[in-house]
């Protein structure tokens, strides 16, 4: 075990968690090389709980029974790869790629290759249809991450006609938001530019209840790109704390849409930019709003006590003045106590959410990202009444409104379903769930969500034909953003 990863014991939490909840190997990789501090190779080999010995093993058994020539590695390279001492060659790359059933991105080996002429090296972005090699000379050849080049990056992928995840770009969001870190660390600008700031996060936050998670998120690095130049000298104080102001709501939404993704570490240090910036402006009910939304990222990964504490620290910040930040505080403990079988504090928890909002003041822009209105309240209280297990009758919004929030509740709702009993109605309800989403928002929470439905389904009804053709249907998704 290299310094600084976790025990395997993490890993095989992990991996019990997958199978919980019907994961993809490559989902349990990630959540892996995540949470780990491993290798996304080395992820992929804990994701099916292979010692380095019996992936040498399995190596060796594929090339032989498909006639794939020698293998050529043992335990010593294996654990170089693994630990980035050393490269495979490209032969065994694809031996690699073929035992994990994945390709070079995921596995962490899609690289710069130089010949020995010295060729300019070919940056791949993405693997599949159109993907586009960048020439070192086109992004630098210094530090391999300047604005510009950045920019140059998420313009490209806003162009393209597909969206997919992307190891590079999603390294170059890390690499905004640890840049972002240092600048709110150190920190001249006209008031016009702060009006124009505040208008483009405004119609961030209107936009984004109903864009694709991925597009908009590399809308926002372009945004922050911005920002980080703007403050890069500190600024008088009234232009600072609008400065902050902006980092927060930009650094939100990018939390809120890799959560969507499933990027669970990156979202976890999306909120924490957020929260270092939040507390440098000193707002309190700033403060609030970000461990409220923080307290979602637990809530649909497996921490429901994390949940719980998140939400009463933000109604704890937010005071006793009616706001956003202290009703979405109350709903979602509610929400995650109800999960948890705290039937009689859900309940109150839900009641004093919905005494907060009478008596908020009216705030016009009702559909905003983090602005508690009539609608998120009735998503709250929705999703905690079906975990309660009382008959919910209602009705989601047109298609194309509000994409996530309907089916996430649709699909608890089936979740609860399967839970009494109903597995042919709930698989039912979870398939009518999925077909409706996008395809650009056919996200990993989404596909999560429904994976939880198929394993609250008893094994003696495993083979009944809604259940097979909704873990068809997962087994083989359609494309996501």
């Amino acid at each position: 075990m290299a310094r600084g990863e976790h025990s395997p014991a993490c890993a095989r939490r992990w991996r019990e968690q997958a199978g919980a909840e019907q994961w993809t190997p490559w989902q349990t990789a990630q959540a892996i090389h995540g949470c780990c501090g491993v290798s996304l190779l080395k992820g992929h080999r804990l994701a099916r709980g292979w010692s380095a010995r019996q992936a040498v093993q399995e190596l060796e058994e594929m090339c032989l029974r498909q006639d794939l020539g020698e293998a050529r590695a043992n335990i010593d390279l294996l654990n170089a790869w693994e630990n980035k001492r050393a490269r495979p060659r490209p032969q065994t790359i694809d031996l690699l790629a073929r035992l994990y059933r994945a390709n070079a991105v995921r596995l962490g080996l899609a690289g710069d290759y130089c010949d020995d002429e010295g060729e300019a090296r070919v940056v791949v972005l993405s693997g599949g249809e159109g993907r586009q090699p960048y020439r070192a000379e086109e992004r630098g050849q210094g530090d391999g991450g300047s604005d510009m080049e950045r920019r140059a990056l998420f313009h490209h992928a806003l162009l393209g006609s597909r969206f997919v995840m992307n190891g590079r770009l999603l390294a170059e969001v890390e690499r905004t938001r640890q840049e972002l870190d240092r600048t709110l660390a150190r920190a001249t600008v006209s008031e016009d530019q702060l009006d124009a700031l505040d208008e483009q996060v405004l119609r961030y936050r209107r936009e984004y209840i109903t864009s694709a998670p991925l597009p908009m998120l590399y809308r926002l690095m372009l945004e922050l790109c911005d920002v980080r130049a703007l403050a890069a000298a500190r600024q008088p104080a009234m232009a600072q704390r609008r400065l902050l102001s902006a980092t927060v709501m930009l650094a939100l939404l990018s939390a809120d849409a890799l959560m969507k993704l499933g990027d669970t570490r990156q979202a976890h240090a999306w909120y924490g930019t957020a929260r270092t910036a939040s507390d440098d402006m000193g707002d309190l009910r700033l403060r609030a709003l970000v461990r409220a939304q923080q307290a979602m990222l637990p809530y649909y990964y497996g921490d429901l006590a994390e949940t719980v504490r998140l939400a009463r620290e933000a109604r704890m910040l937010a005071g006793s003045a009616p706001s956003s930040p202290a009703a979405l505080g109350a709903a979602a403990e509610a929400r995650a106590l109800a999960r948890l079988g705290e039937h009689k504090a859900a309940r109150a928890a839900l009641a004093e959410a919905e005494r907060i909002f009478a008596r908020m003041p009216p705030e016009g822009h009702d559909h905003l990202a983090f602005r508690f209105s009539e609608r998120r309240l009735q998503f709250y209280r929705i999703g905690t009444l079906i975990e309660l297990g009382e008959e919910v009758n209602w009705t989601p919004g047109p298609s194309g409104a509000y994409t996530i929030d309907p089916v996430l509740l649709l699909l608890d709702q089936a979740a609860h379903m399967a839970r009494g009993g109903k597995a042919d109605d709930a698989c039912h309800l979870a398939e009518k769930a999925l077909l409706q989403v996008p395809p650009e928002h056919r996200t990993s929470i989404v596909l999560s969500r429904a994976r939880a439905v198929l394993s609250e389904v008893p094994e003696s009804r495993r083979r009944a034909a809604a259940v097979r053709r909704l873990a068809d249907l997962l087994v083989d998704p359609l494309p996501v953003s």
